[in-house]
């Protein structure tokens, strides 16, 4: 059994990590609210946006989504990872990272390379990955005007034919507790699933369709993008707040474990000296 002071350091420590922890919960737990508030109130204008074009695409004939539809036969690639700047997380960035590399593995024999959102993903895949881009600075300031720049790079990227297909990978926000890994096809516009409900909403276009379908596009994937890395965001503090939340649990069962065996070592010892004067006094009785 270890000594009482090893026993009493590592209380010590145990304390103040469970202080730490404690502390970035609480934080966490204040910027979700935010960044949750945030996803929430835009999920409707970009469902709302979707159905506009659906209801656009289902009135017009032929390919009207010019080069943005445009499918061509996939030989580059490019993976856009969106994980955090930050650790301590649980599983968040690692699931991303995993799913990176599934994507890779999928697209065996073509020139894959990933573009890098957040610091932690660009740290562990440019071990393994040809990483062309690192935005990790977004976070710094993560307004839709700076995303929109990075949603123009990427747009260039495949109306140039650097690329012929582009996916967003991150993690969707659904609760502080779960957080589910999505793909998404950014470039080339997948074709668009209409519905009955799109095609009965009559609605009143000035100018012409065309000419809103072709402004509503490039604002479509600059919303998709915001929205995957809102998402992104508010799933990182969901699962750094419930890491941290094991983690302070965990801790203060472990305190509570060593004050019990520190208890014990005590009363040994106590034992222990009062059976060594008893038998010192009983020594010079005799």
């Amino acid at each position: 059994m270890a000594n009482l002071k090893e026993i009493r350091n590592r209380i010590t420590s145990v304390s103040s990590t469970m202080q730490i922890t404690s502390a970035m919960k609480m934080v966490s737990a204040a910027k979700l609210k935010k960044a949750q508030d945030a996803i929430t109130a835009m999920r409707p204008y970009a469902e709302k946006l979707t159905e506009l074009l659906q209801n656009l695409s289902a009135t017009l004939d032929g390919d009207v989504g010019g080069e943005f539809t445009t499918q061509r036969e996939v030989n580059n690639v490019l993976l856009v990872a969106i994980t955090s700047n930050r650790g301590l997380c649980g599983a968040f960035n690692t699931n991303v990272i995993k799913a990176i590399k599934s994507r890779t593995e999928f697209y065996a024999g073509k020139n894959v390379d990933v573009y890098a959102i957040g610091k932690k993903g660009n740290d562990v895949l440019t071990k393994t990955c040809s990483i062309t881009e690192n935005k990790s600075a977004i976070f710094d300031n993560l307004t839709f005007e700076n995303v929109a720049e990075i949603a123009d790079d990427l747009t260039q990227k495949f109306l140039s034919g650097q690329y012929d297909r582009i996916e967003l990978v991150y993690n969707q926000f659904k609760n502080a507790a779960t957080q589910i890994v999505m793909t998404e096809q950014f470039l080339p516009l997948a074709p668009i699933v209409t519905t009955a409900a799109a095609t009965n909403v009559d609605y009143l276009y000035e100018p012409e369709k065309e000419e809103i379908l072709l402004t509503l596009i490039p604002k479509s994937l600059k919303t998709q993008l915001y929205k995957g890395i809102r998402d992104s965001f508010a799933s990182e503090h969901g699962a750094r707040m419930t890491a941290m939340h094991k983690a302070t649990d965990n801790a203060t069962e472990l305190r509570n474990q060593l004050k019990l065996t520190y208890n014990k070592a005590r009363q040994a010892a106590i034992t222990n000296e009062i059976l060594e004067i008893v038998g010192g006094a009983e020594a010079l009785a005799g």
